[in-house]
């Protein structure tokens, strides 16, 4: 059976050297959350030297508990390969769920999504940082 697109939820990768930054926009719920965790396994598979995953959530507009147990999933996949896991540009609504739910530390934001590098770069107002 093959599985049908989601047009709440589009997500597109970039890959560098030991980087990947995956834009996520829509709604992360129990449709979606599949097409996440698939993707991000492809993407660990397929860069072995992979050594940070940033997940730009600036477009994201809805997480379920689906969502969040993806995101905790990816976590765990992440470091058990040493791979640091970056959730960028939370929106309001994601910073609440990961404080409500004690595991806001689990997800640094250590850098600058390349979208907010270069809304910076242009002279825009990024979207939300931390």
């Amino acid at each position: 059976m093959t599985a049908l697109p989601h047009p709440s939820f589009t997500l597109t990768a970039e890959a560098g050297p030991g980087t990947a930054h995956l834009h996520l926009v829509g709604e992360l719920d129990y449709e979606t959350s599949d097409e996440l965790l698939q993707h991000t396994d492809r993407c660990l598979a397929g860069q072995p030297d992979l050594t940070d995953l940033h997940l730009d959530c600036a477009e994201l507009r809805f997480c379920d508990s689906m969502g969040l147990s993806t995101l905790l999933t990816i976590h765990r996949k992440t470091t058990a390969r040493h791979i640091r896991l970056h959730l960028d540009n939370p929106p309001p609504f994601l910073e609440r769920i990961l404080n409500t739910t004690g595991v806001r530390q689990l997800f640094p934001q250590m850098y600058a999504s390349r979208r907010t590098e270069q809304a910076l770069a242009d002279g825009r107002t990024p979207p939300h940082t931390l």
